[in-house]
């Protein structure tokens, strides 16, 4: 990810990657953000001083669901919530439309990078 964060102007600090299941991720979803449906990625951010840190969990049973309702490869959605991730550290956003569209397009360029 550091093509990412050197391209954004940033520093990476440390980023964890926890791999879980649907199960965690819906316990996870219900502590700490008080909602009660599966997602495919949790992102903590502990970013300092322009240094992007902070503990992301993704549940691999929603991204082979996702894989196979956008008819992707696997790895590319996985590529993708990562990358997604990432973005939310660097401060993109994808609650309104315009948002979400910026958030795709840099979603898209980076994954043609990797």
């Amino acid at each position: 990810m550091h093509y990412i964060t050197k391209n954004e102007k940033k520093c990476i600090g440390n980023i964890n990657y926890i791999f879980c299941d649907d199960n965690y991720l819906l316990l996870m979803n219900n502590k700490y953000l008080n909602k009660n449906y599966y997602t495919d990625v949790i992102a903590f951010d502990l970013s300092l001083k322009g240094y992007i840190s902070g503990d992301i969990f993704i549940s691999i049973d929603r991204v082979l669901e996702n894989s196979y309702k956008y008819n992707q490869f696997f790895l590319f959605e996985l590529e993708r919530v990562m990358i997604h991730s990432i973005l939310h550290f660097l401060g993109y956003n994808d609650k309104k439309i315009m948002d979400k569209i910026i958030m795709r397009k840099k979603e898209n360029f980076y994954l043609n990078l990797f």
